[in-house]
């Protein structure tokens, strides 16, 4: 710590030229962690997807309806624990730009099956006994600013009515989620009152979610699912919860990809930076470098005072741009409700953090060495 002032003086010789490179990390590391929130709402939940949930769908395309009947005959399969069904709904709240996922659900089947959505009793048994009830996200609410026993009409765009085109529904409770990657923008409401009151009739869901005994056997029971619809009208593919969600947010692209190949692009870019600025720095010292191993400093002395002023501001920038984002993140998902989850995962967070030591380290490492090889004599002729 005695050599802090030496340190920080040789850190702003030249403050315009530190100031503009610390902008540089500051931004790049405010891009990280907002780049990882951005993963996080892309992944749609595949970091807390149920690794002991497996999900049906039709072989042939996801939006493919399927028996109402194959309930039973997936429950006889043995490792089957439970099953429950979900169903698109597809409907408009006022504006065709509200959009939001609708389900159609078993209410008790669907809350056993996803114990990491939390509803209170009072509202789960208002929600079973209310064939028109609905429960919804806490995300969702706070976006639309719905509270227990409001009404929502919905007009339905795939399901309709025997009258007309507008289901009503009255919202029974509000769930959270047991962690924050768990998804709190849904609608979920009765199936029964789905198959009820549309136009074409019952006898068919969407997908099936099914519980299994053992994550181990997840392919083989996926398989004997599979084999007993095999050549059947109403085919199907089943795979875990997590490749199915997986699967489904790479519909939209590679996101983690993508976010990836960004952040190697800027990080690259600022350790090209801070490179630069710690080798401008060490150039323009070499006389008062020479003097320090006048004095005695050793080599190993000398480097580690380049490393520790690059480190320095690569924890100084990092830091503050890693906190400020932090800070906008927490204001929630800047969509009003659109995305799923928007938060940083500690994984990412503890990443960051390596980063910037790397980036400290790699940015002086080169400087650092040009140092060490110095000699007094030709230093000294220099000045």
């Amino acid at each position: 710590m005695r050599f802090f002032p030496l340190i920080w003086s040789s850190l702003f010789r030249r403050k315009v030229r530190t100031l503009f490179t610390l902008l540089s990390i500051v931004i790049a590391f405010v891009l990280f962690n907002y780049l990882a929130a951005v993963r996080v709402a892309f992944s749609m939940g595949v970091d807390v997807a149920g690794n002991d949930r497996l999900m049906l769908i039709h072989k042939v395309s996801f939006i493919q309806l399927l028996p109402e009947s194959y309930q039973a005959q997936i429950l006889s399969v043995d490792g089957v624990k439970a099953v429950t069904h979900s169903t698109w709904f597809g409907g408009v709240y006022q504006d065709p730009r509200n959009f939001f996922g609708q389900f159609a659900v078993e209410p008790e089947g669907y809350l056993n099956m996803y114990p990491e959505f939390l509803l209170p009793d009072d509202a789960k048994e208002r929600w079973y006994r209310n064939r028109t009830g609905a429960v919804v996200g806490r995300s969702l609410a706070d976006r639309f600013d719905w509270t227990v026993g409001d009404r929502i009409p919905l007009q339905g765009t795939i399901w309709r009515t025997q009258d007309g085109d507008t289901w009503e529904f009255t919202i029974e409770g509000i769930y959270d989620g047991v962690e924050q990657g768990t998804d709190t923008t849904q609608f979920l409401f009765h199936y029964d009152y789905l198959a009820e009151a549309n136009s074409l009739g019952r006898s068919f869901v969407g997908w099936y979610m099914i519980r299994i005994d053992d994550p181990n056997r997840a392919v083989a029971i996926g398989d004997a699912i599979d084999e007993r619809f095999a050549n059947s009208p109403f085919e199907t593919a089943t795979s875990t919860e997590q490749a199915f969600v997986q699967a489904f947010a790479s519909q939209i692209g590679d996101i983690g990809t993508m976010m990836t190949a960004i952040m190697v692009a800027v990080l690259f870019t600022i350790l090209l930076v801070s490179a630069n600025t710690m080798g401008q720095s060490v150039r323009e010292r070499t006389s008062e470098l020479a003097v320090l191993k006048t004095l005695g400093f050793t080599n190993r002395g000398v480097l580690s005072l380049v490393l520790v002023e690059s480190v320095l501001l690569a924890v100084v920038g990092g830091t503050i741009g890693m906190g400020l984002s932090w800070l906008v993140i927490q204001q929630g998902d800047p969509t009003g409700g659109l995305l799923p989850a928007f938060f940083v995962p500690p994984r990412d967070l503890v990443i960051g953090a390596g980063l910037i030591l790397f980036l400290g380290m790699a940015s002086g490492i080169v400087p650092g060495v040009q140092a060490v090889r110095l000699r007094i004599v030709d230093a000294l002729r220099r000045t």
